[in-house]
């Protein structure tokens, strides 16, 4: 047991020294010749300092990323070599009479540890984007945000761990394939509810304030043929100097929604940009698209921990203190593996993503014709974020669900010329 912590904490680190030396020794962050002096130049509309800032901020944040990224399947991993989640399967089976609250009382004390654990990591991410000016969140506003985490979360998980245990004692063999089944219809319910009912537990949304601008933006909406009553901001200047826009929900509850620090550094034409992207993503169902993915990967991926659990309990079990998957101290293996082939298919989803990204960007384009103000704007995300137009590609490939500012700015060049 001791070889295998060993092991497992030598590893962790090891890791951490690669990801360092990738992103602090062998990225340099150089942008390409061909696109020196282009409008994909951050020396074009970043001064000196704001180079340096967003250099700096950069490869700390993608570092603190890669690393922070397995903690958790390290912290379930920490739990089964040592034995606590066989303890924790005994202290919630000796208190309480009913399978439901064995499953509530077990899963609060791997999410304790959990928590307990990360929340400096999470600390030290806080810190330093309010270092770097980016967040504007005070602390009791951070920490009341990850209560309303924790909780959330561990109501959610309550209930799906419960069914999934009782899915894998009812169909040892056949669980995945029932678990993906309820899968279907329960992530539909939760992104039908998240507009209305999560998401403002974190912030205030309301019909935009700015009645010509909406205006303006509905009037894209009739065009574009997308029955649209409202556009919603949501107030994150509270936490954040970054902007954003985004397409949530479905069904009736679908929605548009700006931050208001959007609509206070871009101007009506850059925020019109902005909105028909998001607009293209309706129109082309990318929402859809990306549910029938997802679910499509949550299939296969279901399979294949049910394969490797057994494998690893027929060959590991006795040192784990596990006899089969049936047990409620095999769930922080069916987490660990969750989350790292989850990890693993992160270039596979975001390399779809990035391509929906590149068509709402062009959709835009059509219903605005307004190249500049698509360039400006993205300026203006870099500025705002301090982001990297050029990032290293393992950065991308893991991180960037949209196209880097630099390919964004470089397509509309390119529109430009083919133009000409």
């Amino acid at each position: 047991m001791r070889r295998w912590l060993t092991a497992a904490v030598l590893g962790y680190f090891l890791y951490g020294l690669f990801i360092y030396w990738y992103l602090f020794m062998m990225s340099d962050g150089t942008l390409p010749p061909h696109l020196e002096g282009t409008p994909a130049d951050p020396k074009t509309f970043m001064t000196g300092r704001e180079l340096i800032l967003s250099e700096e901020y950069s490869r700390i944040k993608d570092f603190l990323f890669f690393v922070t990224a397995p903690f958790e399947w390290f912290l379930f991993l920490v739990m089964l070599i040592t034995g606590l989640a066989v303890k924790f399967q005994k202290w919630a089976e000796g208190t309480v009479r009913f399978f439901a609250l064995h499953t509530a009382v077990f899963w609060f004390w791997v999410s304790l540890v959990v928590t307990a654990c990360s929340l400096p990591v999470e600390y030290i991410g806080y810190s330093l984007s309010k270092q770097y000016h980016i967040s504007t969140q005070t602390f009791s506003s951070w920490m009341k945000d990850q209560l309303i985490d924790f909780w959330t979360n561990y109501a959610i998980m309550v209930l799906v761990i419960t069914v999934l245990v009782f899915l894998i004692r009812k169909f040892q063999k056949r669980w995945w394939l029932a678990a993906w089944a309820l899968s279907v219809p329960f992530t539909l319910f939760l992104m039908f509810l998240q507009p209305v009912v999560l998401d403002p537990l974190y912030n205030d949304f309301y019909p935009l304030k700015n009645k010509e601008l909406e205006t303006k933006i509905l009037e894209i909406a009739k065009r574009a043929d997308i029955p649209a009553e409202h556009v919603y901001e949501v107030n994150m200047s509270e936490k954040t100097n970054a902007m954003n826009a985004y397409v949530t929900g479905i069904g009736s509850n679908s929605r548009i929604v700006l931050w208001d620090t959007t609509l206070q550094k871009l101007n009506d034409k850059e925020i019109l940009f902005i909105m028909a992207h998001e607009m293209g993503h309706y129109v082309m169902k990318h929402i859809y698209i990306g549910i029938g993915g997802y679910l499509l990967l949550s299939l296969v991926g279901l399979y294949a921990v049910q394969k490797l659990m057994d494998w690893i309990i027929h060959i590991r079990g006795k040192r784990l203190g596990l006899e089969s998957s049936r047990q409620l101290a095999a769930l922080p293996l069916f987490f660990l593996l969750i989350g790292v082939l989850s990890f693993a298919s992160s270039p596979l989803t975001n390399w779809v993503s990035r391509i929906q990204e590149k068509s709402a960007d062009m959709y835009a384009i059509e219903m605005t014709s307004d190249k500049d103000s698509a360039v400006k704007t993205f300026q203006e995300l870099s500025r705002s974020g301090l982001s990297r137009v050029n990032p290293p590609e393992l950065v991308k490939q893991f991180r960037y669900t949209h196209p880097t500012m630099a390919e964004r700015i470089m397509y509309m060049e390119d529109l430009e010329t083919r133009g000409n």
